[in-house]
């Protein structure tokens, strides 16, 4: 009987090299452990808040996925912005984020103001303009972030506006 190529507890494909030096192919065939100490803070970024890269195209290879965090100081709101072509989902960890964009359904724009607790979750449609803010004087928000493009887009805004509503 041939030796076994891994042995149990030693991870998934311990005999393929473990570098980010690697070709596409290589990284599409295995699972990728990415480490909270090796977030990537190398990410489009919106003034008030710092992005962290997890799963991305450079990374890990991905193609239809970005997944990382976001972390919002205290007494910070981040700058208005959107995401693209991006559909945004977004999970709460630590803190009290408030979600801010204008809801253009009625005759006036109206400011809407989104105010969350970890366990929630936000989803940001594409090119809708918004801003993430923490009102907690003392505590750090973080939120866990999936994107349905690659890599984070991030588009920064000089203010708010609603989107037109869609025709029926």
């Amino acid at each position: 009987m041939s030796k076994p190529l891994t042995t149990a507890g030693e991870g998934f494909h311990p005999h393929l090299p473990d570098t980010r030096e690697e070709s596409a192919a290589p990284l599409r065939s295995r699972l990728h452990h990415i480490r909270a100490d090796s977030l990537d803070g190398d990410t489009a970024q919106t003034g008030g808040m710092r992005r962290f890269a997890a799963v991305s195209g450079r990374a890990v290879g991905s193609e239809k996925l970005w997944m990382g965090q976001t972390h919002v100081a205290p007494s910070t709101s981040s700058s208005d912005h959107h995401h693209g072509e991006s559909e945004t989902a977004i999970y709460v960890v630590e803190g009290h984020p408030e979600f801010v964009f204008l809801d253009g359904s009625g005759e006036e724009p109206e400011e809407v103001r989104l105010r969350t607790a970890p366990g929630d979750y936000i989803f940001v449609p594409p090119f809708v303009p918004h801003r993430e803010e923490n009102p907690d004087p003392a505590e750090e928000a973080v939120v866990v972030i999936a994107r349905s493009t690659q890599e984070a887009v991030v588009v920064n805004l000089p203010g708010l506006y609603a989107l037109p509503a869609p025709e029926a």
